[in-house]
């Protein structure tokens, strides 16, 4: 699914009213009888409702939905903020349906009595929407407090008021509505996307208004949210006649004294996804731990006992991954060094190489083109140097991705995958319950046996982050959230599997 600017949103909208002969009010019903459903679907008729509108087509949206609700049996109150007397058509047509309706509704023009907001009730937010481009003052900004102040649920309509739509660097934050709910329309947009914004946007909802299938196909744009059926297709089917050499062989380097989980997770997630042969490369203190914990792997024991000091490749490695449980040793670093020197494969780099590479000059550029880089917020402002915002951290990432011509998987919520060619990717599966040790290690083992079955890297990352988080997903079937461990993923990657082929109809 692409995500638009806030500058197109203009243009998908009337070519849709132009290819479809329908009005821009036709259009504003569809959008309200959707945030309507999602509402209706949630709480019950008994709910008292308080519905802030603005003067543009946002607030045309939330005073259609506060007819539509009315209809529905809810109580609602509505207030019209209009104070320059410059209220969009549709959005003067739906306040007139209101008072025709006898819906209670007050335009507020220079004077607002706020009403009291209480828990138990419902405010629909419809202020202000994707145009937004500099931060709420005077009357707005009381009404934002007003609301995060109370103890009313609240659901904003495409956006919550106040939060521009791509960068909020900026913004000021204390005057951007808190909403529990974001019913957004057609598209997400790319501030919904971002973790700084998470306690604004509350549960998101994308929700179909009908624009034209044409122009959201023609229409170009570097960012992408990720949906099932788009990811399905990346998918590979094994043919019958196949032997395990054509699945790839798989070189590890993981895992250190105390450190060994992460080698195991990560072996296990590779072979779980597919890997023909692996090899794992470790202190010499792992191998039995290795050996018995997955005898499907092959094991090199480093000619250190507790930490790996050298490291050799072969000619039929076809990726190496480096990174899991490494710590960060002068002569594992030195180790590194000859790793990045002599590779002629893609690579996937996570955790203490990472930390490795931030703390050694000129080491960076030593990655292999076409590898794959893991890091978390953490590790990739030690890498780049600090952001202050995801956004921030994007455009940064993006610069970085191109230039070395290497995808980047910024590790997160809604993680991010940045590819060599600009195009950023966003996850959409995945739980809070994944926030746990090892995660990431099986991720990067997931990762790495994709791109040993010769998945292009930037595809490998899009489809392993999003197996990884779908395998999380499974989990929640037996497990809650907080009993979620890395291993629990592990056992669900097949599931997950499983599930995306149903979807590939290739």
């Amino acid at each position: 699914m692409k995500i638009f600017s806030a500058k197109d949103n203009k243009e998908l909208d009337e070519y849709t009213v132009s290819k479809e002969s329908i009005t821009f009010y036709e259009l504003m019903e569809r959008a309200a009888s959707m945030v309507t459903y999602e509402i209706i679907s949630r709480w019950r008729r008994n709910t008292p409702v308080v519905v802030f509108a603005g003067p543009g087509n946002n607030g045309g949206d939330a005073l259609a939905v506060a007819r539509m609700l009315s209809q529905e049996g809810y109580a609602v109150t509505v207030y019209f903020f209009n104070p320059t007397d410059s209220a969009s058509p549709n959005t003067l047509k739906n306040y007139e349906l209101l008072q025709e309706l006898d819906i209670p509704c007050e335009e507020v023009i220079k004077t607002f009595i706020p009403p009291t907001l209480t828990r138990g009730m419902l405010v629909v937010d419809g202020l202000f929407g994707v145009g937004l481009n500099a931060h709420l003052k005077g009357g707005y900004s009381s009404v934002v407090q007003l609301v995060n102040k109370s103890e009313a649920a609240v659901v904003s309509i495409d956006m919550p008021s106040g939060l521009f739509s791509e960068d909020n660097t900026q913004n000021n934050p204390n005057f951007i509505i808190k909403a529990d709910l974001t019913v957004t329309l057609q598209y997400p947009k790319l501030a919904l996307m971002l973790e700084e914004n998470a306690d604004y946007v509350g549960e998101l909802i994308i929700t179909d208004i009908g624009i034209s299938p044409e122009i959201l196909e023609e229409k170009e744009t570097p960012l992408y949210y990720l949906e099932t059926v788009e990811v399905a297709e990346l998918l590979k089917r094994r043919k019958k006649y196949s032997d395990k050499r054509q699945y790839g062989h798989m070189l590890l380097v993981a895992g250190s004294a105390g450190m060994m989980g992460a080698a195991v997770m990560a072996s296990k997630a590779a072979l779980r996804s597919g890997v023909g042969l692996l090899t794992v490369h470790s202190a010499a203190c792992g191998e039995d731990i290795l050996q018995s914990s997955v005898p499907e792997a092959m094991f090199i024991a480093d000619s250190n006992m507790n930490r790996v000091t050298n490291c050799s490749l072969s000619k039929w490695h076809n990726v190496v991954a480096v990174g899991p449980g490494l710590g960060k040793h002068r002569d594992t670093a030195e180790a590194l060094t000859y790793l990045l020197n002599k590779a002629n494969v893609p690579m996937v780099i996570d955790a203490d190489a990472l930390n490795i590479i931030a703390e050694t000059k000129g080491l960076f550029s030593r990655i292999p083109k076409y590898s794959v880089i893991t890091p978390h917020k953490y590790e990739f402002d030690r890498l780049f140097g600090p952001s202050k915002t995801t956004y921030q951290r994007l455009i940064k990432a993006k610069q970085i991705a191109v230039e070395h011509e290497i995808t980047i998987v910024l590790k997160g919520a809604s993680t991010a995958i940045i590819k060599s060619n600009g195009e950023i990717f966003f996850n959409s599966t995945g739980n809070p319950g994944m926030a746990t040790a090892g995660s990431g290690d099986v991720l990067t083992g997931v990762i790495s046996a994709l791109i040993a079955q010769n998945y292009a890297p930037s595809d490998a990352a899009v489809l392993g982050v999003f197996l990884h988080g779908m395998a999380g997903d499974i989990c929640l079937e037996s497990e809650s959230q907080e009993s979620l461990m890395a291993t629990d993923i592990v056992k669900n990657l097949g599931k997950a599997f499983k599930k995306l082929h149903t979807y590939n109809v290739k």
